[in-house]
């Protein structure tokens, strides 16, 4: 009954996060979370830097994964020590991978993707766990639950990190004036109206205050549905299911989605996140038939993985990532801010 409660309060938890990141953050007010003056003008003023919704979501959406990550690990029984360990390997490649890929595949140096950095996770995750046990011992990390829970918390990651998305105003959808009649039917009570001059799908291609598909929405809800049922399905012991619930799903929907969208994803019609995602899956199901699966799986205790989370080395590692990844992310590259101060004399 543990299990089936804690599912429960997390899909509300997370429906409400979504349901109000849907209505409020298309908004103007919704993509700039604080401005930092940092040299003075000639005219007194100060020139500032922008800190972003984006990276708010973005860091809370990386440590929500990392937490499931090690719930579900100490879950099934691994070491604190070797799934921090993991967990530090896969962190200090694929957050800088987020940006080397955008720029190779978009051109652009300020532009980042979560579905690039998942596609690096995936492939040097099978030499993670070879590290991590040739370090703490053969048979410390099994290779098929670690995947697993890799994909799962990826699915949520990504879910939840469709809210940056939106407060930036990128990865946006198509008009639904040029969508085929039967998408505009579906979406036209729930479409997207983003506002804002400063959101990219205003600079990009002025589709601000204008109806788009709100493809953000549909990968958020799809992802975060995928999350739970993998969860679910690795709480129970199925991990070869989970695993391959959570990875096949979105990256199936990672080809389909950009079918959708309007901003700019490389030169190709076929484009290299779609290629990406076909190598994902493939390369899924050939971990899947190659790993072997031991004779008898641990069932995980979702209590003892809960309570890693009260460790002293989770706090602070989760605490670091927060931040890290605010700084990393939340720092707008493509807009700045002219501030100035005065005194209320009235209050003097």
């Amino acid at each position: 009954m543990t299990d089936e409660l804690f599912i429960i309060l997390f899909t509300v938890g997370i429906t409400a996060m979504l349901v109000w990141g849907f209505r409020k953050l298309p908004g103007e007010r919704w993509q700039i979370l604080a401005a930092l003056p940092r040299t003075k003008t000639a005219d007194g003023g100060w020139a500032g830097e922008n800190l972003t919704f984006y990276g708010l979501f973005n860091a809370n959406a990386y440590t929500l994964a990392l937490a499931l990550f090690l719930v579900m690990l100490g879950a099934a029984g691994v070491p604190m020590t070797a799934i921090l360990t993991a967990a530090a390997l896969l962190l200090v490649v694929c957050i800088p991978a987020s940006r080397q890929v955008a720029r190779v595949v978009e051109k652009k140096r300020y532009t980042f993707t979560v579905g690039g950095a998942a596609f690096v996770g995936i492939l040097i995750a099978p030499a993670v766990v070879g590290f991590t046990n040739l370090v703490f011992g053969a048979g410390t990390v099994t290779a098929i639950p670690f995947l697993a829970a890799l994909s799962i918390a990826y699915a949520f990651g990504e879910g939840v990190g469709r809210l940056a998305c939106i407060s930036f105003g990128c990865c946006y959808g198509k008009p639904l004036s040029r969508c085929h009649p039967r998408v505009q039917k579906i979406f036209r009570r729930c479409s997207f109206v983003f506002t804002g001059k400063t959101k990219k799908i205003a600079y990009a291609d002025g589709l601000d205050g204008e109806p788009v598909m709100p493809i953000q929405a549909v990968t958020a809800v799809l992802y975060c549905v995928t999350g739970l049922a993998g969860f679910y399905l690795f709480i129970k012991g199925f991990f070869t299911s989970a695993f391959l619930l959570a990875l096949t799903v979105t990256q199936i929907w990672r080809i389909v989605s950009e079918f959708f969208r309007a901003d700019y994803r490389g030169g190709r019609k076929f484009t290299a996140y779609q290629m990406m995602g076909i190598g994902a899956v493939l390369y899924a199901l050939a971990l899947a038939v190659l790993i072997p699966v031991p004779p008898v799986p641990v069932r995980p205790a979702l209590l003892a993985g809960l309570r890693y989370l009260w460790h002293p080395g989770t706090v602070l590692l989760l605490q670091g990532l927060w931040i890290g990844t605010f700084l990393y992310t939340g720092r707008s590259r493509v807009t700045d801010a002219s501030l100035s101060f005065r005194i209320i004399r009235n209050r003097v």
